[in-house]
């Protein structure tokens, strides 16, 4: 057998320096790395380059963009690293317009902020202006006109308040069909019916009902009206029933809800 060769320590010494000399080596890079790594992170965060730069605000119409902005505090000073995502929504969803609020962040520059408005159901009117009245059963102030809505029903008579809700209510039961049919509804309780009211339709006819079975009983509107003689016109009475009776007429035909 042939015997192993011995290196003697002499000869070994070179290499030993050698590989020190690599893993020195190599730490010194990687401490420069970091280093660099983070000098390039502060100025980063010093710099103009960690702000936002774009803010895109979808869903809003009773609040100009500009307005938002500078409620939740977004500008292009913003480091976009501290923008608190949360807080923005719930400062968002205490506005009595906004049903939702969703915000997202797009890097390196770019803030997405999503909301979702009560939808406008009818207008109140008060002395010369007309409030609109969201989904909620709330009344807004700030989203007054003084132009006639044709949109959306006039309601007279009414206040913020349980009648109001149960109105509101009631009109996102009907279809779009019957809505635009209402001009004017007037809030009309008497001694029986706390809940009375009198629509006033675009084609002519009035209805008389109360708003515990206004919503069953209107969904039937057309095919009320296609019974009856265009020519016409009278009061549909829906509060027990359902009967005509002509603006000219002493008695009252019985009309079949199809």
């Amino acid at each position: 057998m042939e015997k192993g060769k011995v290196v003697s320590i002499e000869d070994r010494i070179p290499k030993l320096k050698q590989q020190r000399r690599r893993k020195a080596n190599r730490r010194v890079i990687l401490l420069l790395l970091m280093f660099f790594l983070l000098i390039a992170c502060v100025v980063y965060f010093q710099s103009p380059l960690s702000h936002v730069r774009t803010v895109k605000v979808n869903g809003n119409e009773v609040y100009p963009k500009g307005e938002l902005l500078k409620m939740i505090g977004i500008s292009e000073s913003t480091n976009i690293w501290k923008v608190d995502k949360k807080a923005i929504e719930n400062k968002l969803k205490k506005l009595p317009e906004i049903k939702s609020a969703n915000v997202k962040i797009k890097f390196p520059h770019t803030v997405i902020v999503n909301v979702k408005e009560y939808r406008r159901i009818a207008y109140i009117v008060k002395e010369s202006s007309y409030l609109p009245v969201l989904e909620n059963g709330k009344i807004l102030t700030r989203g007054q006109t003084t132009q006639l809505p044709v949109s959306a029903p006039l309601l007279i008579g009414f206040s913020e308040g349980d009648v109001l809700k149960e109105m509101i209510s009631s009109l996102q039961k009907l279809p779009e069909e019957v809505i635009n049919s209402i001009s004017e509804i007037h809030y009309k309780p008497k001694k029986t019916d706390s809940y009375r009211i009198i629509l006033y339709m675009n084609d002519g006819f009035e209805v008389s009902a109360t708003l515990r079975s206004f919503a069953e009983k209107m969904v039937h509107y057309p095919s009320i009206v296609s019974q009856l003689d265009p020519d016409k016109k009278g009061v549909i009475d829906l509060e027990v029933g359902s009967y005509f009776k002509a603006f000219d007429d002493k008695g009252a035909e019985n009309v079949e809800e199809q």
